[in-house]
């Protein structure tokens, strides 16, 4: 947490999304004014109203502190939170195309209102996850419709939260990467974060902005090396989370992002590894490395279903319970979740689906519609259930009753994608369990 004095500095965020809701929370709880600003105005008035759009632990109590503390503030007009900031935050969203190539559209947006409302000198900060080389267009456009003449600077600080710890992560971070191009700037960002207690890495912009993509295209490397590692294990009788140990206590290597399952989901890796095939693409480097990293990704999520095929051996009329929708545990987004193409197959098969998240059920049903059938609680999904599929690995799945498990489940058939459980245990409570990588 903060523990140092800052100057106080007056914030905007263009996006009152994941990012910027959480950042500008986190940066009004260390004491600066911050204004978040976005065009949806359903989304505002609730904020405004104390209502949350996401699930983020401990998210909903800060937004409500730093409200009332007058350090945070929502509003829909950009003009009027440009003007009341010295440091403007694009947050914006940067979806990918079907190319794979980051949408821009709503970056280059910002930048050009900015620059058409700014009447003093303004730190634009290029919070979003862009390219390399976006921080140059983005001074480009505000020079290009700047017509005042206003003195400004343009920054890269990327952002390396993971949902479900986004705050903690905030907080306490690994490393503060701030991309500039003159002492100025530095200066300011050097402000702004100074209550938190982190290493402060200060590059240019081009190579801050390539420091995210980096880091998120690695660590899905080591999750797809981790599940195709997973296949090996299971061909050979081996133990994937034996294997996956005894490498991570290299410290070389680590323990983290070698776990195998489903795959990996959320809004982050699949689109930034798609966008940063895409960079490399215009550049003119093939980065088949990343292309096998996607490949696996997907083939882990057909194994899984062809486990789940292979344990009910016909799945259309079964029934299915299901514990987990969100793409992770502690965050109710559905982005790209495992669960979305494992559930479609096994409906459009004629299956008949029950699942419950603790937090998800709504995010999915924008996405599952009634593909599926929400339960309320974890056992209600089981009652005269053929099997037990687990996708997510919420910590309330951890230590079910599992006499309570057997007796409403039609068979004792439990497929688990998260590996949450020990063979030998379920197998001496009964149970025909088939996990990932575990031969």
């Amino acid at each position: 947490m903060p523990q140092k004095k800052n100057k106080s500095h007056k914030l905007a965020f263009i996006g009152a999304g994941y990012v910027g809701l959480v950042s500008g929370t986190c940066l009004a709880e260390i004491g600066h004014h911050v204004i978040l600003v976005d065009i949806n105005k359903e989304k505002i008035d609730k904020l405004k109203q104390g209502a949350i759009p996401i699930y983020e632990p401990g998210l909903e109590d800060l937004v409500k502190r730093n409200v009332k503390a007058k350090r945070l503030s929502f509003t829909t007009s950009l003009p009027q939170a440009v003007k009341k900031s010295d440091v403007i935050f694009i947050a914006v969203n940067t979806p990918p195309q079907p190319n794979g190539r980051a949408d821009l559209s709503y970056v280059a947006a910002a930048a050009r209102e900015i620059a058409e409302v700014a009447d003093s000198y303004k730190v634009v900060v290029d919070k979003s996850t862009v390219p390399v080389q976006t921080g140059q267009r983005v001074a480009e456009t505000i020079k290009r419709y700047n017509t005042r003449g206003i003195d400004f600077d343009v920054v890269s600080n990327p952002e390396f939260l993971r949902e479900g710890s986004a705050i903690e992560d905030f907080m306490e971070p690994d490393r503060i990467v701030v991309g500039v191009e003159n002492r100025r700037a530095e200066k300011i960002m050097r402000e702004i974060y100074a209550p938190v207690d982190a290493p402060f890495i200060v590059t240019d912009v081009k190579s801050a902005e390539l420091i995210k993509h980096a880091s998120n295209s690695f660590l899905a490397m080591k999750i797809s090396f981790a599940n195709a590692l997973a296949r090996i294990c299971e061909l050979s009788g081996a133990n994937i989370d034996k294997v996956t140990y005894g490498m991570g206590l290299d410290k070389r290597i680590g323990q983290h992002f070698l776990k195998a399952g489903v795959g990996y989901g959320g809004s982050c890796f699949p689109k930034d590894i798609a966008a940063f095939i895409s960079i490399a693409d215009d550049m003119g480097y093939d980065f088949e490395l990343l292309k096998a990293v996607e490949k696996i990704n997907k083939y882990a999520c057909n194994l899984f279903l062809q486990k789940i095929e292979q344990a009910l051996w016909v799945t259309k009329g079964k029934t299915i319970a299901v514990w987990g929708l969100a793409f992770k545990p502690n965050t109710d987004d559905m982005r790209n979740a495992p669960s979305i193409p494992i559930i479609e197959q096994l409906y459009a098969d004629g299956a008949t689906m029950n699942a419950y998240d603790p937090q998800a059920s709504q995010t999915a049903k924008a996405a599952l519609g009634d593909k599926v059938n929400y339960k309320k609680s974890m056992y209600e999904t089981l009652k005269g259930a053929d099997a037990l599929v687990i996708i997510t690995d919420w910590d309330e799945f951890k230590n079910p009753d599992w006499s309570k498990v057997s007796s409403l489940l039609k068979s004792p058939i439990i497929i688990d994608g998260r590996n949450m459980f020990e063979p030998r245990d379920m197998e001496k409570s009964g149970f025909v369990y088939h996990s990932v990588g575990r031969g």
